[in-house]
């Protein structure tokens, strides 16, 4: 089994906003994840997280791909900006707290001027979704912060 850093080193998000668990699988132009859904407060009513946060999983797993790229070849991890999705389709209302979902983004495209789509999927048991986002990384992220 291979050893990858863990999310929390490839993700530029904090807790409680980091969502991912671990890097399960990855490629030269793909990355698995996976997400336990969590019943901590922050999204969940009754139990149930709502599937939109389907679109937030999948940014944290396009967001693992490109901090993988990074640490492959030693450069810090950047920020990146998700520009939006396209075609989501959902199967669910929401998800069931606990419950282990499997991400995976595929990158369609790459350009030298930061943007960049991925086919994403979330799947589970019972869930499955997909979306292609739309995703940019300047190369000088502190002329947007």
């Amino acid at each position: 089994m291979t050893e990858w850093p863990e999310v929390a080193e490839l993700v530029p998000h904090a807790s409680p906003m980091l969502l991912l668990q671990r890097l399960v699988e990855c490629g030269d132009d793909y990355v698995e994840c996976e997400v336990q859904v969590r019943s901590d407060g922050l999204f969940d009513i009754d139990g149930r997280v709502p599937a939109w946060l389907g679109i937030e999983y999948m940014a944290q797993t396009v967001a693992a791909f490109s901090g993988l790229q990074a640490h492959r070849v030693r450069e810090p991890i950047e920020l990146g900006f998700l520009l939006g999705s396209r075609r989501f389709v959902t199967n669910v209302q929401d998800f069931v707290c606990g419950e282990i979902l499997r991400v995976t983004a595929k990158r369609l495209v790459h350009g030298k001027s930061g943007m960049g789509a991925f086919e994403c999927k979330v799947q589970g048991e019972h869930v499955k979704q997909t979306a292609t986002l739309s995703v940019y990384k300047p190369a000088d992220i502190t002329s947007y912060i």
